[in-house]
């Protein structure tokens, strides 16, 4: 497969974007070489502004232009936005559910050598708890371009999560249809669910595909908008296998696991084994052999899968 960072197909898509929407305006925070936003940039330098490093304030001038009716993008990396940011993106994004997109790169363990100060795997359980915010975790360049793309006709504050690590491109433009709250299942099983977002999704397909050469056949789900999250896919399946998986790029603390959680345990209880990053902080290291240390790789999704089915 050809691979990509969503980083990168973000940068795209707000050029491509730009071509169709007149509004647009796009922040960065010092950041548009690496969050890619600097393709805008140089596309539009007159609808670009750099607010420097200062990304509480970055929000508030977000929030101030999306009050004019101008379509608004504040970029930066996943740590400042939900981090940093959090209490100005609660109160002046949130609060008045102001028509914010928030683009978030750099998210996740994938960071890698920036190591533990840079690798967000908290900012899905804090924007999940903002009332109104809409969270969106694309897993490639296809999901990543075509929920730009629909978010900027989505009223509301959203969040956009963009990883630095290039991942593999498994959705076909062609066909691939973005909707806002709806799962998509890329396999059908009846022996396990194994549900992922993200990065984590090219993973899930890489180990049901060897899950089905040993008998195992596994539902993968890749769930794109964890807020709000697709319940009946999530419900459907787990009726129909009984054994759930979920994996994600995030701490299992308020993120992917959690949210499929909340859903099960309301409406049908059932088992749920979490892969993410346990309650632990990242270190300093090349980003693919931190997913293996961490266990966000296809070896351990088959290990567990094989564990919760006793085989």
């Amino acid at each position: 497969m050809d691979k990509k960072a969503t980083r990168e197909s973000y940068g795209e898509a707000l050029v491509a974007l730009a071509e169709k929407r007149n509004d647009l305006v796009v922040l960065d925070a010092d950041l548009a070489a690496a969050t890619k936003t600097g393709i805008f940039k140089k596309a539009y330098p007159d609808r670009f502004f750099d607010c420097g490093i200062a990304e509480a304030n970055m929000m508030g001038v977000a929030a101030g232009i999306a009050t004019t009716g101008k379509l608004v993008f504040a970029s930066t990396f996943a740590m400042f936005a939900a981090g940093r940011a959090y209490e100005i993106v609660r109160n002046s994004i949130g609060y008045p559910h102001l028509n914010v997109k928030i683009g978030a790169t750099h998210a996740g363990i994938s960071v890698g050598e920036d190591g533990a100060s840079h690798q967000c795997n908290e900012d899905i359980a804090l924007m999940r708890t903002i009332p109104g915010m809409t969270v969106i975790n694309p897993a490639d360049d296809v999901e990543a371009k075509a929920a730009v793309m629909t978010m900027a006709d989505y009223e509301g504050p959203t969040y956009l999560r963009f990883g630095r690590l290039a991942a593999p491109i498994f959705n076909d433009p062609a066909t691939y249809k973005f909707e806002v709250g709806k799962g998509i299942q890329l396999r059908k099983g009846d022996d396990v669910t194994i549900i992922a977002t993200g990065l984590m999704v090219a993973q899930a397909l890489a180990a049901a595909s060897e899950l089905s050469d040993m008998g195992i056949n596994a539902d993968v789900i890749n769930i794109h908008t964890i807020k709000p999250i697709d319940k009946d896919i999530i419900i459907n399946s787990a009726k129909r296998t009984g054994n759930v998986i979920t994996v994600e790029e995030h701490s299992i603390i308020g993120g992917l696991g959690s949210a499929v959680c909340e859903v099960l345990s309301e409406n049908y209880p059932t088992k749920v084994t979490r892969i993410g990053v346990m309650d632990v902080f990242g270190h300093s290291g090349p980003a693919p052999k931190l997913l293996e240390e961490f266990g966000l790789c296809s070896e351990n999704i088959i290990n567990t899968v094989k564990k919760v089915l006793g085989k």
